[in-house]
C-alpha cells in the first residue's frame, strides 16, 4: 500500500467552542465518587484530560465537518469542482441513513461528478479514508480528494453522567463506562491530490496495516452508551501496534530516531505514555492534544497534524509518521514527507 503519485495539499482542524473541564464533570459525579470510595479525579489523575470541548446544542456532525472542509479547501486554494471524492470518516453521524457525507457534499455544493460516502472503522477511519482516496489518486481516477471528520459526543457524555449518578451504579460499571467521559468534540479535514498536479504538495507515501479482530469485544459503542475494557484494550492494542510497527520497519525502512514527528491517535495519558515506552519514541516528537481536547476519535490524527503544521513545527522534508489504532482491533501506520 505504497503510493507514487499522491500528495497532501492541505489539512485543517476546528476546535469546538465550549470547554468543559474534568473538574466540572468531577463535581457533578462527586456523589458517585463518594459512594464508590474513589479518591481524586480519575479523569485528570489517570487519563490526564484537563478538559474537552463541546459544540453548541443542535450542531450536527455534518455541520462541523463542513466547517473543517471549508477551511481545508480554502487552504488548498483549488477549484472545488475538481474534487472527485468526498469521504466522511466520523464515528458520530447525523442519521443512520443517508450518509453524513451526503450532507457535507450538499453543504459544500460539490459537483455531481464527485462521489461521496461514509467510512466507519472506529478511531482509525480517517487514515482508512486517506488510503481509499490515495488508491484512486494514484491510479489517476480523480484529481483531488476531500477527507472529513467531525465528532459530536455531547449527548453520550451527558447520558453517561446521568447513568453514573444512579444509586445502583457499581465500581465495575463506572470502569466500563469511564472512557465515555474522556471523549471530546472536534473536526478536521484534508485535501489530497495527484502529485503531478501539485508538485509542491507533501508526499503521501502510504503505509501498512494489521488486524487483530479476535479482540472485537473489548469496546462496544452505541448512540447512548460506550462500554470499554480499557485495560485489555490497551494491552492488545500495544501488541498489535508492535506487529504493525515491525512491518513498517521492513516495508518503509522506518527507524524511530529518523522520524521527525510521530502523530498518534490519542486516547489518554496512559495510552500515550505506554506507546512512547513500547516503541522508544522521543517524547518530544509526540505532540499531545488529549489534555485540552480529550479523545476526539478519528479527528485526533488530522488535528495533531494540522496543529503542528500551524505551529510552525514542521519543516519541508520532515518525515511524519501517522499511527492509529481502532477498536475492533485494526492498526495502520503511514508516512508523509512534508
Amino acid at each position: 500500500m505504497l503510493f507514487d503519485n499522491v500528495v497532501i495539499k492541505s489539512v485543517a482542524s476546528i476546535d469546538a467552542p465550549h470547554p468543559v473541564t474534568s473538574e466540572e464533570i468531577g463535581d457533578r459525579l462527586e456523589p458517585t465518587f463518594r459512594k464508590l470510595r474513589m479518591r481524586g479525579n480519575p479523569l485528570i489523575d489517570v487519563a490526564g484530560i484537563e478538559e474537552r470541548r463541546f459544540w453548541d446544542d443542535g450542531v450536527q456532525p455534518s455541520d462541523a465537518a463542513t466547517l473543517a472542509a471549508e477551511e481545508a479547501l480554502a487552504r488548498a486554494d483549488i477549484d472545488r469542482s475538481r474534487v472527485g471524492i468526498l469521504i466522511n470518516t466520523s464515528v458520530t453521524r447525523d442519521f443512520l441513513e443517508p450518509s453524513t457525507a451526503c450532507m457535507v457534499h450538499r453543504n459544500l455544493k460539490l459537483s455531481n461528478t464527485c462521489e461521496s460516502f461514509d467510512v466507519g472503522n472506529a478511531c482509525l477511519a480517517f487514515i482508512n479514508g486517506m488510503n481509499i482516496a490515495a488508491r484512486m489518486l494514484d491510479r489517476g481516477e480523480i484529481d483531488y480528494a476531500l477527507i472529513v471528520n467531525a465528532e459530536n459526543i455531547r449527548e453520550v457524555c451527558e447520558i453517561t453522567i446521568d447513568r453514573l449518578l444512579e444509586p445502583s451504579v457499581t465500581r465495575k460499571q463506572f470502569k466500563s463506562e469511564f472512557a465515555s467521559l474522556t471523549l471530546g468534540c472536534g473536526a478536521a479535514a484534508m485535501v489530497m491530490s495527484r502529485g503531478d498536479l501539485e508538485p509542491d504538495g507533501h508526499q503521501y507515501r502510504g503505509g501498512v496495516a494489521r488486524a487483530a479482530t479476535e479482540f472485537n469485544n473489548l469496546c462496544r459503542g452505541w448512540n447512548h452508551l460506550m462500554w470499554t475494557d480499557a485495560k485489555s484494550l490497551l494491552r492488545e492494542g500495544i501488541k498489535l501496534a508492535g506487529a504493525t510497527y515491525g512491518t513498517a520497519r521492513q516495508v518503509m525502512g522506518w527507524v524511530a530516531n529518523e522520524l521527525d514527528h510521530v502523530v498518534i491517535h490519542q486516547v489518554s495519558l496512559v495510552h500515550t505514555e505506554a506507546f512512547i515506552r513500547a516503541f522508544g519514541v522521543d517524547p518530544h516528537k509526540v505532540y499531545r492534544i488529549f489534555p485540552k481536547l480529550g479523545n476526539v476519535g478519528p479527528a485526533s490524527i488530522p488535528t495533531v497534524l494540522s496543529k503542528i503544521v500551524d505551529n510552525g513545527q514542521v519543516n519541508r522534508g520532515d518525515r511524519i509518521a501517522l499511527m492509529g489504532i481502532g477498536s475492533g482491533l485494526n492498526c495502520c501506520m503511514t508516512e508523509i514527507v512534508w
